[in-house]
């Protein structure tokens, strides 16, 4: 048994080469670790956001806390509410972060693939962020 204590894994500011606005991850699980599952605790103050990405095995989000915002290429912006699961299909171009008046908190779960969990794209523009949400 291996028991990765709270504090054990420090808070971390992602790059803001992928990500506009306010950004902590909070390692869960690490694809370091035996598997090759990594799991990441992410919050977003509102108005922040990733650039757009793809997973090599696709990424499921579990949304904890707030109100967030997803998009996919060629849909609507979705909203996210604490309890919804989105998969993100591999090679998905997509985005999420939280909406523009709530902060967000989402598990985000993703598979590493030759030692890589993404591929970062640009920024998501204002124009992009806020586009009409899906009804």
């Amino acid at each position: 048994m291996l028991i990765h204590r709270a504090g054990d894994r420090p808070s971390q500011t992602p790059s803001n080469d992928y990500f506009t606005g306010t950004v902590r991850f909070d390692p869960v699980v690490s694809a370091d670790d035996p598997s090759p599952v990594k799991i990441l605790s992410v919050t977003f103050e509102p108005g922040a956001r990733t650039a757009w990405h793809t997973h090599p095995a696709g990424q499921t989000l579990y949304v904890v806390s707030g109100l967030g915002l997803a998009g996919s290429e060629g849909k609507s912006v979705q909203t996210l509410h604490p309890g919804d699961t989105v998969w993100f299909a591999p090679g998905e171009r997509h985005w999420h972060g939280a909406s523009p008046g709530s902060a967000m908190t989402h598990l985000a779960v993703q598979t590493s693939v030759d030692g890589k969990t993404a591929d970062w794209m640009k920024h998501v523009t204002d124009e992009e962020y806020n586009a009409p949400r899906a009804k």
